[in-house]
C-alpha cells in the first residue's frame, strides 16, 4: 500500500515491469455528528395552584380516593425507587426536590405546609407540575463533514 497518494497499490512484477492493480476501496463520504438537545422549562411559580384540581380529572380522582397510588406514580415520574413513598417524609422531600429541580419559587416552610396540611392536593399539584415540566422539547441537529 502506498500511503502518499491514498491509493491501495498491489504490485505485480513481470520480468522487470511493475503493474498497478485498480483501487478496490474508496474513501468514506465523511463523518456525521448528531447533537441532541433537551430543553426543560424551569423557573417561575407552580404552573397550577394547590386548589386547581379541575384541569386534570384522572389526577384528581386518584388524589381523592387512592393518594398512596398517586404517591407511587409521582416517585416513578421523579425517577425514584417505588419504595420511596413508604419512607416518612418522602413526599415532602420530593416536593422540595421538584421545586429545586425546576427552580420554582417557594420555601421549605410552604412545601411542608402544603404536604402536611393538604396532602392529596399537594400530590395532585406535584403530578401536574411534573407532567408539564417534563414534557421535553428535543431538537436534533445532524452535521455532515465531507472528506476529499
Amino acid at each position: 500500500m502506498d500511503s502518499s497518494d491514498g491509493r491501495d497499490e498491489k504490485l505485480n512484477v513481470i520480468g522487470n515491469e511493475k503493474m498497478e492493480l485498480p483501487v478496490l476501496t474508496q474513501p468514506g463520504l465523511g463523518v456525521t455528528t448528531t447533537t441532541v438537545t433537551n430543553i426543560t422549562q424551569t423557573g417561575g411559580d407552580w404552573s397550577t395552584g394547590l386548589f386547581d384540581v379541575c384541569g386534570d380529572t384522572s389526577t384528581l380522582l386518584m388524589g381523592a380516593f387512592v393518594p398512596c397510588c398517586l404517591d407511587l406514580s409521582l416517585a416513578h415520574q421523579y425517577g425514584e425507587c417505588l419504595c420511596l413513598p413508604l419512607l416518612p417524609g418522602s413526599t415532602f422531600a420530593m416536593r422540595v426536590g421538584i421545586r429545586e429541580r425546576f427552580k420554582i419559587r417557594g420555601s421549605v416552610c410552604e412545601d411542608w405546609t402544603a404536604v402536611y396540611c393538604c396532602y392529596p392536593l399537594a400530590l395532585c399539584q406535584m403530578i401536574r407540575e411534573t407532567k408539564k415540566r417534563l414534557k421535553k422539547q428535543i431538537y436534533t441537529v445532524s452535521t455532515m463533514l465531507n472528506s476529499s
